[in-house]
């Protein structure tokens, strides 16, 4: 496990509010007193487009040739010219930093593949390939002296999210109330499970003393539900439609991810210590936090917040700053970042 933890936010099912919970939590570590950097491991930079304006964008992505993205870190490894670059990251707030996504970094996919059965004949390309993603975060730490890393993932089972799922400490997982959501679960579980035991096979082949690599922790904390605006006719009840899924979960979720059998003494997912949250879906507020590129509990008057939806901004940091202080127990951060985080009552 790495001094600082790292925790990825993963689901092969799209559409379940991942990106949107990366982001919103990286403000909420920052508001509490932690030095944050969000790290955007999907080819479709999601997470960056909703950190950074569109014009910042097209600086980086098409003027600027710095290593400030993720891509740019690794174009020397696919290039078979050296070993990866040490990222420049993007300055949010004075505790917060993204590491850039970038969409060429879909072209690190082959390599990624290629280099995972070379792991086994302890080639040591293989190990410096596999191992990227895992020395670009630890020089991201050292960089921006963090407290936590947290990691977006595109919703796929292939070599980019394999390396980049080895790396990290925790994993989370965001769930939608529905079929293909609970489908998915059931992939995922055995899918880490594998990924684990192989990579802990190749560690014992590694051809270089010094080179760092990823633990392979790769952790189950928890899952989070996103209640979207199909599953809810008030925020605080599921359409009975769903509630069917909702029920499945807690069972699900222990058999793929925990390799144990469901607990029938659970009488809700309320109940289940693996539920993390039920996350509201804050209709009349998100396109206004899209727009200025701000989380929705960080929304002013100036940015269109009238009458009721005050009390809406109000409750949506509540829910987050619950939902954020009940992660850091799940995960048992760093004991530093925990009593910052425990005891701050910053709101900044």
């Amino acid at each position: 496990m790495s001094a600082v933890p790292i925790i990825a936010f993963f689901n092969n099912k799209g559409g379940v509010g991942k990106t949107s919970l990366v982001y919103h939590l990286a403000w909420m570590y920052h508001d509490l007193g932690l030095r944050v950097v969000a790290v955007d491991l999907d080819p479709q930079a999601n997470l960056t487009a909703a950190f950074l304006s569109e014009e910042r964008l097209e600086e980086i992505w098409l003027l600027d040739k710095q290593p400030n993205t993720i891509y740019r870190c690794v174009q020397p490894l696919l290039r078979g010219v050296g070993d990866i670059v040490t990222p420049q990251l993007e300055d949010i707030k004075p505790r917060l930093a993204l590491l850039i996504g970038d969409l060429l970094l879909s072209g690190f996919e082959g390599h990624l593949s290629t280099e995972w059965p070379g792991c086994m004949d302890r080639k040591e390309r293989s190990f410096r390939v596999i191992s990227a993603f895992w020395r670009i975060l630890q020089r991201v730490i050292k960089i921006h002296v963090a407290n936590v890393i947290l990691i977006d993932l595109g919703p796929n089972l292939g070599a980019i999210n394999r390396a980049a799922l080895i790396t990290a400490d925790y994993v989370l997982t965001p769930l939608a109330p529905d079929l293909f959501s609970l489908q998915g679960l059931r992939n995922l579980g055995p899918t880490l499970f594998r990924w684990r035991e192989e990579w802990q096979e190749r560690q014992t082949k590694n051809p270089v003393v010094d080179l760092s690599l990823p633990p392979g922790t790769m952790r189950p904390v928890g899952y989070i539900v996103l209640q979207h605006l199909q599953h809810v006719i008030r925020p605080d009840r599921p359409v009975k439609a769903y509630q069917r899924w909702i029920v499945q979960i807690p069972g699900i979720y222990r058999q793929a991810m925990l390799n144990l059998a469901a607990n029938n003494e659970i009488a809700s997912i309320e109940e289940d210590p693996y539920c993390l949250a039920l996350v509201k879906h804050y209709k009349s507020l998100m396109p206004l936090a899209q727009a200025v590129h701000k989380p929705i509990f960080h929304l002013k008057p100036a940015d269109g917040i009238v009458g009721g939806t005050t009390q809406s901004v109000q409750n949506a940091y509540q829910d987050f700053e619950r939902l954020a202080r009940r992660i850091v127990r799940n995960c048992k951060l760093a004991k530093q970042s925990e009593t910052a985080l425990l005891h701050s009552s910053a709101k900044n």
